[in-house]
């Protein structure tokens, strides 16, 4: 167990995986019928759990083909990242920095499994973390703090001893609702944005030094 800990949300804020998210779900919805224009992405699909998401978008579906739908969209998603994906800038930084000081890494996410596991093979950063997160795997998702809560009891931290790091409203509710410091990064909304939804600081990247000023007053 561990005495502080850092916890990432997966797209947006690991990688930059949005814009293929999008990519993907523009192509898969023309088969439907349905036209995801970024605002659109935005509003019903970003940091949403796939259940929400093919509710809200493909509601002349029937619901119990949901589930098959969501499938095809996340296999037509992994196939797209293929050699694609990128950490953001400072990442790997500020994991070899955690790893030195013996801190909790999390992965605490809305997307399914098997992208996280994916994702983090192809960016090189799977064994940095001790437990991985799936909210659709809880009784409830983001924007409920029980993602965040479930990876602070796994890692045997309080919340007054960890960081949480988000991109989307609801993770950044989520985090926040956890009582969590918790990090916005601008991947794909504006730092008034990220600050409205929860964050205490907002960001570009890992690089930025307000974040490494967070880090020293939260974990030390």
């Amino acid at each position: 167990m561990f005495s502080r800990a850092l916890l990432f949300d997966m797209d947006g804020t690991l990688t930059d995986s949005d814009r293929f998210h999008h990519e993907a779900f523009v192509e898969f919805g023309k088969a439907y019928g349905v036209d995801i224009d970024e605002p659109t992405f935005l509003k019903y699909v970003s940091g949403q759990a796939n259940s929400l998401i093919f509710k809200n978008l493909f509601p002349h579906v029937a619901a119990a083909e949901h589930p098959r739908l969501a499938d095809e969209k996340e296999a037509l998603f992994r196939r797209l990242i293929v050699g694609r994906l990128k950490p953001i800038d400072g990442l790997i930084d500020v994991l070899n920095w955690a790893v030195e000081r013996k801190i909790g890494l999390a992965v605490v996410s809305n997307a399914p499994r098997p992208n996280v596991i994916d994702m983090l093979a192809q960016l090189g950063v799977a064994e940095y973390f001790h437990t991985i997160v799936i909210g659709t795997e809880l009784e409830r998702g983001k924007p409920d703090p029980l993602p965040y809560l479930t990876g602070l009891e796994r890692l045997g931290v309080t919340a007054d001893r960890a960081i949480a790091f988000e991109d989307a409203p609801p993770g950044l509710r989520a985090a926040h609702a956890a009582k969590i410091a918790t990090v916005g990064l601008t991947t794909t909304l504006d730092e008034a944005t990220v600050k409205q939804n929860g964050a205490d600081i907002a960001v570009a990247d890992y690089r930025d030094p307000a974040l490494w000023e967070l880090i020293g007053r939260i974990i030390g």
